[in-house]
C-alpha cells in the first residue's frame, strides 16, 4: 500500500494538520478515516471556519435548537460557544489516541477565543481559562492572536498551565517575542515547582497572505516599467512569503537549542513547534503547492485547508525542502528592502487585517445564530 504525503512527511519530522472542522465531518467518519488512513495528526479552527460550517448548511439546526431550548435565556456568543464546544470536544475524542501514543506531542484540536478580545490582555486570559476548562480535554489548545496586547496573556497562560496555539504571526520580530513569552511563562511555572510536561504550544505563522499583499507591491514596481527594478521585482514573486518563513524556522533552531531552553527540557518542557498556517496557494499562477512543499522540516506542523489536503495526498512530492532554502532567504529579504517595500509594515497591516477579517467572521456568524434562532422560535423548532 502507498504511503500517503501527509503521513509520509512525517518521517521528515512534519506532522499535518487539517484547517476544519464541521459536524458532518466528525460524525460521517470522515475524520476518522483521514487519520487512519491519511496519518493525520491535528485540528485547527478559527471564526471563519466556524462562520462556514454553522451557517452554510442546516446541520447545526437541531443542536441549536436544543440548546436554545436548554438555555432560553443564552445569547448568541453563549449558543455559539454551546456548538463550538460540542464539536471541538467530539474532534479532541477523535484524535486521542494520537495523542496518547505521540506522548502529547500531537493529536491536538485548536479553538479561538473571540477576536474581539485581540487587543485586550486581561479579557484574553479570562476567556481562554474559561474555554479551557469547559472543553476539558487534554489535548485542547486554546488559540490566542499573536497581538502586542496579547503576548503578556500568551506568557500567562503557559504560567498557569493552559496549552496555546498562537495565530496571527506574520513577522519573524513578532514571532521572537512570542517564543519568549512560552519560555517566560515556563520559567514562572518552573520557579514555583509546577510540572511542565503537560503544556504544549505552537507558533502558527501566516505564509500564503504575505505573497498576496507583498506581491501587488512588486507588480506595482514591475508597472513602473524600468527594466532594471522590473527584473529584480520579478525574481522576488511568490517567493518572499516562503523566504519568511524559513527566517522564522532559523530564529526557532537558534531558540530552541539555546542553553536557555535546554534547562527547560531537563525541567520536561517541550519546544514550541513552528506551525505553517494559511498556505492554500492565492495565486491560480503559483503550484497549488507551493507552501506545503517548500516548507517540509523537523519540528513543524503544517496545517492545510481542505483542498490542500486533497491536493497533497493526490499529487504532491515530499522532500526536505525548509533547512536548504534557509541560507538565500536573508538574501531576498534584504533585496525587498532594497527595492523600497517594507515588510515590518507589511507584516503590521496583515495582522490587523487578520484580526478584522476573524472579527467580521465572527459577527456574521453570531448574527446568522441570532437570526436562526428567531426562525426556530417562530416555527417551534
Amino acid at each position: 500500500m502507498t504511503t500517503s504525503p501527509s503521513r509520509a512527511v512525517q518521517a521528515l519530522g512534519q506532522n499535518i494538520w487539517f484547517d476544519n472542522i464541521q459536524r458532518s465531518l466528525l460524525r460521517s467518519g470522515a475524520l476518522a478515516r483521514m487519520i487512519a488512513d491519511q496519518g493525520l495528526t491535528g485540528l485547527t479552527s478559527n471564526p471563519s471556519i466556524f462562520e462556514k460550517a454553522i451557517t452554510g448548511s442546516d446541520e447545526y439546526d437541531a443542536a441549536l435548537a436544543d440548546a436554545r431550548q436548554q438555555r432560553p435565556r443564552a445569547n448568541p456568543q453563549e449558543l455559539f460557544y454551546d456548538l463550538a464546544i460540542s464539536d471541538i470536544r467530539e474532534a479532541a475524542d477523535l484524535f486521542a489516541a494520537t495523542y496518547t501514543a505521540s506522548g502529547g506531542r500531537d493529536g491536538l484540536v485548536s479553538l479561538e477565543v473571540s477576536p474581539d478580545l485581540a487587543y485586550d490582555t486581561k479579557a484574553t486570559i479570562e476567556e481562554a481559562e474559561a474555554l479551557f476548562q469547559r472543553v476539558d480535554r487534554p489535548n485542547l489548545l486554546i488559540k490566542v492572536p499573536a497581538t502586542q496586547q496579547a503576548i503578556h496573556a500568551i506568557e500567562s497562560l503557559i504560567d498557569r498551565g493552559i496549552s496555546v496555539n498562537v495565530t496571527l504571526l506574520f513577522s519573524v520580530a513578532r514571532y521572537e517575542a512570542v517564543a519568549e513569552a512560552y519560555m517566560l511563562g515556563l520559567e514562572s511555572r518552573l520557579r514555583r515547582g509546577q510540572p511542565l510536561q503537560q503544556i504544549r504550544s505552537v507558533a502558527s505563522f501566516f505564509i500564503s497572505r504575505v505573497d498576496a499583499l507583498i506581491d501587488r507591491q512588486l507588480q506595482s514596481l514591475i508597472a513602473q516599467g524600468d527594466p532594471e527594478r522590473t527584473r529584480r521585482s520579478q525574481a522576488l514573486l511568490g517567493r518572499i512569503a516562503i523566504a519568511n518563513a524559513r527566517l522564522a524556522y532559523q530564529h526557532f533552531q537558534t531558540l530552541f537549542n539555546s542553553p536557555r531552553f535546554k534547562t527547560l527540557a531537563a525541567a520536561g518542557a517541550h519546544t514550541q513547534r513552528l506551525l505553517w498556517a494559511s498556505t492554500g496557494t492565492k495565486n491560480p499562477s503559483y503550484s497549488d503547492l507551493l507552501y506545503v512543499e517548500s516548507l517540509i522540516g523537523p519540528d513543524t506542523i503544517n496545517t492545510l485547508p481542505p483542498a490542500t489536503f486533497i491536493a497533497f495526498n493526490d499529487h504532491g512530492e515530499v522532500a526536505a525542502t525548509l533547512e536548504p532554502g534557509i541560507s538565500s532567504a536573508a538574501q531576498q529579504l534584504s533585496e525587498l528592502e532594497a527595492l523600497g517595500i517594507d515588510l515590518a509594515a507589511a507584516t503590521r497591516q496583515l495582522e490587523k487585517d487578520g484580526v478584522a477579517a476573524f472579527a467580521e467572521s465572527y459577527h456574521n456568524l453570531l448574527q446568522a445564530i441570532a437570526s436562526k434562532t428567531l426562525q426556530l422560535s417562530a416555527t417551534g423548532g
